[in-house]
């Protein structure tokens, strides 16, 4: 199963700055059993438009069958670990 964290973000946007530690953390913990995507809504506005992302930070964690899990705002490790388990990593 291909668990994936699509990190919709925007370099001005500050709430996104105080996700990254968050996010770079999850990363050095899990990186071998998920893949971290980051995805700036500025320049990729048509993929923020296939997630309906209206907001930011948005996080969208998916597996092989969809989305799993949608996070709208800064996020804490332990419900972005609790996705990844959830989606199979």
């Amino acid at each position: 199963m291909t668990v994936t964290l699509k990190d919709f973000y925007a370099d001005w946007c500050g709430p996104c700055k105080t996700q990254d530690p968050i996010l770079e953390e999850l990363e050095e913990e899990w990186g071998d059993r998920v893949t971290f995507e980051k995805v700036d809504v500025d320049e990729n506005q048509d993929v923020a438009n296939e997630y309906q992302v209206r907001s930011i930070p948005t996080i969208v964690v998916e597996n092989d069958d969809g989305v799993v899990e949608r996070f709208v705002g800064v996020t804490q490790s332990e419900k972005l670990e609790d996705a990844f388990e959830e989606a199979g990593a």
